[in-house]
């Protein structure tokens, strides 16, 4: 019997080596997927200690979305200079930030409130309020036939008019900007084409073209999981966009589009920016140097650009 126990133990052990040769990353793999496991998707993202500790003059607040039937939250940036009594009376420009990443969470960007605030309180960028956005269950996408996935919508219908009302903004399209990183680089090129008289500033970040593009040349498929409207994309609303411009006293947005050289969308923002002026539409860009996937790295190198180039529309 202990000649059997042993010769099996063996054996078992033989087999794991061979396994492990076959894929030495099992493991590991194994471990990544729990950590990748994406949390459900909630309207609302209360801060935690920490989150308020790394995130200067950020609040969260709630509004209740007449659409969702529920508290949708996001978070908010406002100045040191907007509580000064001297300003009492004082409107400031409002930057809509779309995070990256789906789902949704208006907590995903604030820690670049960090690069934001030290600029702002140095006196070489004019105070600006930002918002961070809960884009959704499909992050900035309204999803056809699903009613509790219209990020989109939620943002541009109910938000913005819940922020004009609530804090002393300049409520119209010269006070109002658009940023994003990752996904939400491809919210913000699809937002701002769709909507160029509610924005003049939009600095789409690290979007993920190609995507788009295979969503174009697909009739809207992203995966057969994930098919959106026939058109939202950032290809053909740039098509779109372009063909408005022909028309006398259509509004025009001003375009930054920021990524870094290192990063997995570098190549395909390249091809995307070519198809914009293959278009005749006006941007300029920022290529980050030895920057990665990742808006806290451009944030932390050339984060005062991005926030210069929306002041300078803002007429600041």
């Amino acid at each position: 019997m202990r000649f059997l126990i042993l010769t099996f133990a063996v054996l078992s052990f033989l087999g794991d080596v061979a396994l492990a040769q076959q894929n030495p990353d099992a493991s590991k793999q194994s471990g990544d997927t729990k950590k990748k496991k994406r949390p459900p998707f909630q309207w609302v993202n209360p801060l935690k200690e920490w989150d308020i500790k790394k995130s200067p003059n950020v609040l969260h607040k709630t509004f209740v979305s007449s659409s969702m039937k529920a508290e949708v939250g996001y978070c908010i940036y406002l100045p040191a200079q907007y509580s000064l009594q001297e300003n009492r009376e004082k409107r400031f420009p409002v930057v809509y930030y779309l995070h990256g990443g789906r789902p949704g969470s208006e907590k995903k960007s604030i820690r670049l409130s960090q690069f934001i605030d030290k600029h702002i309180q140095a006196g070489s960028v004019a105070p600006m309020i930002y918002v961070f956005v809960n884009g959704g269950p499909v992050s900035h996408y309204n999803m056809p036939d699903k009613p509790e996935a219209q990020g989109a919508s939620v943002f541009i219908e109910e938000l913005i008019p819940h922020i004009d009302k609530t804090y002393r903004t300049i409520a119209r399209r010269e006070g109002r900007g658009l940023e994003g990183f990752s996904q939400g680089g491809r919210g913000t090129a699809r937002l701002m084409f769709r909507h160029p008289d509610l924005f003049c500033s939009a600095a789409p970040g690290g979007g993920g073209h190609a995507t788009e593009k295979r969503i174009s040349e697909s009739g809207g498929a992203e995966s057969e999981t994930l098919v959106f409207t026939e058109g939202d994309n950032t290809w053909d609303l740039a098509r779109s966009y372009a063909k408005s411009l022909k028309q006398d006293g259509a509004p025009t947005v001003r375009i930054y589009v920021h990524v870094g050289d290192k990063g997995f969308n570098y190549q395909n923002n390249l091809e995307w920016m070519g198809h914009l002026d293959s278009l005749g539409i006006s941007y300029e860009k920022l290529i980050v140097p030895g920057a990665e996937h990742s808006a806290q790295q451009i944030y932390e190198a050339d984060g005062l650009r991005i926030m210069k180039f929306h002041a300078k529309n803002f007429g600041l």
